[in-house]
């Protein structure tokens, strides 16, 4: 699909937003117990209409803060595995933006728009390696959508890096306008290795996403600073089972999952624009693994 006029004119707005600051805000109002709390929280189920039945505590009014009522656990049989044994999961709720082959090293974005799996990855060109002409599912969180993030597959934590970026709005119509949108936002990239081989987790901030954490490490930006950083769990045998909980989105965003050459296929009914729910099956593994 083409951009219109009005995606080009929000993108052309979104160049000119002070992007970190909005959102170092928005991360104070989230987490405020006050009159934020009180009169945003039921507005946005609302507007939303957001099914709070699933919700561990369904009363928004038993969180002390927006965030933690955003964040929120749900019951533990509202998202069942609804895969086989070795299949892998949706590791969140959300909608797929694209899903498929990466072409050499290069992802589709949108119609007219792709990037680098080295851009992605911050430089590091052994794990772009590692990834050429592989797999890719980039999958996209509304803000009405569950901000937990679980594991599709069983992983051992290998490596973690967080590359500093822009903020710009993950959502269909930025990602038809602005070029490189996912190599550009700040975001944090989990290595796992599995059953199947290395798979990358790439958690990709946006706009009034205040702070990204992972299970292991809990917060990992704020702050963003200048550099990319890296953290090396090697040595500390991490390891997540398939449906575990790997990390959250404080506010909402965008899931990159990459996979290597002829490790895996993505079922049929992952493709653009599809509903995806965390726990259904998203592909299974290759045959030759």
């Amino acid at each position: 699909m083409h951009a219109s006029l009005s995606d080009r004119l929000f993108a052309l707005l979104q160049y000119s937003l002070p992007h970190h600051f909005l959102s170092r805000i928005m991360l104070r109002l989230t987490r405020s117990r006050g009159l934020f709390r009180r009169l945003f929280t039921p507005w946005f189920i609302r507007h939303f209409n957001i099914d709070m039945s699933q919700a561990r505590e369904p009363d928004w009014r038993c969180y002390e803060n927006f965030n933690q009522f955003f964040t929120r656990e749900l019951r533990p049989d509202a998202r069942p595995v609804q895969a086989e044994e070795n299949d892998l999961i949706c590791p969140v709720d959300g909608s797929v933006s694209q899903a498929g082959a990466i072409q050499t090293d290069r992802i589709f974005q949108a119609k007219g728009h792709d990037y680098s799996l080295d851009a992605l990855l911050g430089g590091n060109s052994a794990w772009a390696d590692t990834f050429t002409d592989g797999e890719f599912a980039t999958l996209y969180l509304s803000p009405r959508d569950y901000h937990r993030i679980h594991m599709p597959i069983t992983g051992r934590l290998l490596e973690v890096i967080h590359v500093p970026g822009r903020l710009f709005s993950v959502n269909p119509a930025t990602a038809r306008t602005i070029p490189a949108l996912f190599a550009r936002n700040e975001r944090v990239i989990c290595i796992f290795e599995t059953a199947i081989g290395p798979m990358a987790m790439v958690l990709v901030g946006a706009i009034f996403v205040a702070s990204i954490e992972t299970v292991w490490a809990g917060v990992i930006t704020p702050p963003a600073g200048t550099r990319v950083r890296h953290w090396d769990y090697r040595d500390k045998d991490i390891r997540l089972n398939r449906a575990e909980e790997m990390g959250r989105f404080n506010m909402g965003s965008t899931v990159i999952l990459l996979f290597g050459k002829k490790r895996m296929h993505w079922d049929e009914a992952i493709k653009a624009s599809a509903t995806v729910r965390m726990g259904q099956r998203l592909g299974r593994p290759d045959a030759q693994t």
